[in-house]
This record gives structure tokens, C-alpha cells and sequence, in this order.
């Protein structure tokens, strides 16, 4: 038997928990990104400004052939040494001056074109810079010279990495609170769904016939209304088939009885085989429309409380007991309501009793119960039915429980009462197990669902 599959309310969630954590991370790195354009644009705005004022201070001192600060850029960063933010003009051989931060230090020049152009270089002491350059010509200087000034990168990156850190536990929390609001949506968007299946699960048990259409949705109204078509035209089939049962029962009794009548009148060599085989047309008939009247099965049968579905039986065989002076003990409980048909539970105790009045000494006993097996989750009830006659081997087990198989052909009967209790016990979805009873002959033990709920005794 192949795996389950998922439910639909597990499979809405997980659709949901695939595309949260596809999407958050991709909208994650997509806003990280952006930022950490954004931020290294502010950044590199910022080193801008400064070049302009360096740009302003430097002159060629075309007698000297030098390089002069005619004004300074008045931040007190480029005063510190090695304080990481820095600045340079330097015509790449020997004309150079630079800030004090950098002291005997330079930085590597860089052939960018005309334009400011911003990168990422080493500094002193191995430090990581943002840095811009522009070249420009100098009156007097032939050659370009390319001004730089570069900052450290520590106060970017940890703007960018606190960011990060804050998106990260933003997405998180976007995270949890969407699969929690997902999880609330889909249980109430499914909340007719299940109440539905509980509806199904409520005329499988039998407890109701209809499915209850009124306060669904539209869609799931318009398919209550379906099934309980569907529902009710099974009833009627399994109805008809069931009074179909009943009338073809009595149009054969009366042929029957008359051809058993005639056979009165057949010499004696014929008459025994005539009486066996209309014997044998009497049970035959019996067993296939009993089985046509349970053909509905437990989901439309409705209920049979036990006590009182098997009374008539009880009271019936109760005088045959007597008769025959044996002692018929009964012990039902009261609450037990199994989910099979009144008239299919009569027709199956009523085998069971029989066959054991047949083979009983001096005691039958027969109970009713519910079922304490262990490990059993379902509700189910047992009916046992014991006897203290000789009882049956395991084989003999075996082979009574197949149709008309009889271990005593000197007793009257043709042996399908087994299979007609074998037959509706399955019908019924239930058991049937024969053991030896502690009276010593054969026990028989009837398992069937039981009722959701007991009916409890008043």
C-alpha cells in the first residue's frame, strides 16, 4: 500500500514556506545590494566634495618646479597620521605632496582616464580605501596630475553590515509572522473543507444521512447537494433491492413448499434426493438474498442497538433451549450500539445461535460487549456466542467457515449458515473468529464497528 498523500491544507503551507523562503531571501539581497550601492554612492559624494577643496589648494610652482598648498582643506582627519582619511597629488614620477595623515607614505596612482572615477585601493598599514581621482593639468605642468583622496572603508562597511543585520531580522520576522498569518488563512479557508469531510465521516458511521449543505461556500454547498443526491439514490436502489429481496423470498417459499409437498408422493429411492436437493434450493436462496438485502453495507445502514436488535432472536431460540433442557446465558451490555442493520444483526445471531443450540451439550452462553483490544484506536463491539459441545479442531475451523462445508452430514441442515454470517461480518467491515470457550466446545466472535457514540443506559 503506497504512501498517503499530503493533505491540502500541508500542501498550501509548504507552497507557501517554498515561496517565503525563496522570495525573502531574493528580496533580501536585491535591498542589500541597493543599499550598499546607495551608501558607497553617499560615500564617494562625500570624497567628492573633499577633492574639490584639495583641487583648490594645489598649485605648480613652475621656478621651483614644485608642487605648493596654497590653502588648506581645514579637516583635521588629514592632520592625524595614518587616521585613514587621506589626500594626493602626484604626477606619477617625482612631483608629489600628500596630507600629513599619510606621512612618508603614498598612495598607488592610477591611470583612469579623464573624469573622477572612484575605486577601491590599499592604504598604509594594509587598510582597505574608498578612494576618488581626477587628473587635471596644472598651468605650467606638461603632464597631468592626478589628485586622490581616499578614506577609509571601515565606517561604509559597518553602515552596510548594521543594515544588514537589521534586514536580516526584518526579513525573519516578515517570515514568521507571514507563515503564521498563512497558516491562520489556510485553516480558516479550509474550515469548510474539513467540516465537510466530517459530514462525509458522520454517514460513513452512519449517524447521519444527508451532509449538511447550509452555511458552506457556494462551490462546496453545490457539492453537498451533489452527493446527497448521489446518497439518496443509493438509498432508494438499496432499498428496492432490498423489498426486491423480501418479495422474491416469499414468491419462492410457496413453489418450494408445494414441490416439497409433492415429493411426498415420489417412491422412497427417489424421494430423499428430491427433499436434499429442494434443501439445498431453500438455503441457497436464503444465503444470496441475504446477502442482496446487505448489499448497502455499513455506510447506509444505520444502527442497531444490540440489547434490543437481538431480543426477538434470543426470546425465539430461548424456548427452543428450553425444550431441548439446556441453559441459555446471556450477558449484553446495554450501551452497545454496532453500525450494521437491525434485521442483517438478527440474521447473523441467529446463525451463530442455532448453530451452537445444534452442537451444545447443556449450556449456551452469548455476550455483547465493547471491544478492549489493545491498540485499537476505532470503537469496536464484540458478540460472542459459546457452547460446551465438542468444539472443533483447528483445521475443522478452517474448513466449517467454507460455503456448505459440514463436519456432520447426519445432522439436518446445509451448512451455509457460517458462510451467511462470514458474509454480512464483511460486508459490515468486520470479523469473525472461531476459538475453542472455556465451556469447552466452540466459541464464535463477532466483531463490528461500533456507533461513534454509546447510547448510554437510563
Amino acid at each position: 500500500m503506497g504512501r498517503r498523500p499530503f493533505s491540502v491544507g500541508l500542501r498550501l503551507w509548504a507552497a507557501a514556506l517554498v515561496l517565503v523562503l525563496l522570495i525573502l531571501p531574493l528580496a533580501g539581497l536585491s535591498l542589500a545590494y541597493n543599499f550598499r550601492q546607495a551608501a558607497t554612492d553617499s560615500f564617494d559624494a562625500r570624497l567628492e566634495t573633499l577633492l574639490s577643496v584639495v583641487l583648490a589648494g594645489v598649485r605648480y610652482d613652475e621656478p621651483s618646479d614644485q608642487l605648493v598648498v596654497v590653502r588648506a582643506s581645514g579637516d583635521a582627519r588629514f592632520e592625524r597620521v595614518f587616521s585613514g582619511w587621506y589626500w594626493q597629488a602626484n604626477d606619477g614620477r617625482d612631483l608629489a605632496v600628500t596630507s600629513r595623515s599619510l606621512w612618508d607614505q603614498r598612495l598607488p596612482v592610477v591611470d583612469t582616464g579623464p573624469g573622477i572615477t572612484s575605486l577601491n585601493i590599499q592604504g598604509p598599514r594594509d587598510t582597505s580605501l574608498r578612494a576618488v581621482q581626477q587628473p587635471v593639468l596644472l598651468p605650467g605642468l606638461g603632464r597631468p596630475l592626478y589628485v586622490m583622496v581616499a578614506a577609509s572603508r571601515d565606517e561604509l562597511d559597518a553602515e552596510v553590515r548594521s543594515f544588514e543585520r537589521l534586514l536580516a531580522l526584518s526579513l525573519l520576522s516578515l517570515a514568521v509572522l507571514l507563515l503564521s498569518g498563512l497558516a491562520v488563512q489556510i485553516r480558516w479557508g479550509l474550515k469548510p473543507l474539513r467540516r465537510l469531510h466530517d459530514n462525509v465521516r458522520r454517514v460513513e458511521a452512519g449517524e447521519t444521512q444527508q451532509l449538511e449543505a447550509g452555511g458552506l461556500p457556494s462551490e462546496l454547498a453545490a457539492l453537498a447537494d451533489a452527493m446527497n443526491e448521489v446518497l439518496e439514490k443509493d438509498r432508494l436502489l438499496i432499498e428496492r433491492g432490498r423489498n426486491a429481496a423480501g418479495n422474491l423470498a416469499h414468491a419462492l417459499k410457496t413453489p418450494i413448499a408445494v414441490l416439497q409437498a409433492l415429493s411426498e408422493r415420489l417412491p422412497e429411492s427417489d424421494r430423499a434426493r428430491v427433499v436434499g436437493e429442494l434443501s439445498r434450493l431453500d438455503d441457497a436462496v436464503r444465503h444470496h438474498l441475504t446477502r442482496a438485502a446487505a448489499a448497502g453495507g455499513a455506510a447506509l445502514a444505520g444502527h442497531a442497538r444490540v440489547a434490543q436488535a437481538i431480543a426477538p432472536v434470543l426470546e425465539g431460540l430461548g424456548r427452543l433451549a428450553e425444550r431441548r433442557q439446556m441453559k441459555l446465558e446471556v450477558t449484553l451490555d446495554e450501551r452497545l450500539v454496532l453500525r450494521i442493520d437491525p434485521q442483517d444483526l438478527q440474521e447473523l445471531c441467529g446463525n451463530l445461535l442455532e448453530n451452537a443450540l445444534s452442537w451444545a451439550r447443556t449450556r449456551v452462553r452469548v455476550s455483547a460487549r465493547i471491544s478492549e483490544a489493545p491498540g485499537v484506536t476505532a470503537r469496536f463491539g464484540e458478540l460472542c456466542i459459546e457452547d460446551d459441545g465438542p468444539g472443533m479442531t483447528g483445521e475443522e475451523r478452517e474448513a466449517v467457515l467454507a460455503r456448505g462445508v459440514r463436519l456432520d452430514e447426519q445432522r439436518p441442515g446445509s451448512g451455509l449458515g457460517l458462510a451467511i454470517v462470514t458474509d454480512l461480518v464483511a460486508l459490515y467491515g468486520g470479523t469473525l473468529n472461531l476459538d475453542v470457550s472455556p465451556l469447552g466446545g466452540l466459541r464464535a466472535t463477532v466483531r463490528l464497528p461500533a456507533a461513534v457514540r454509546l447510547i448510554a443506559s437510563r
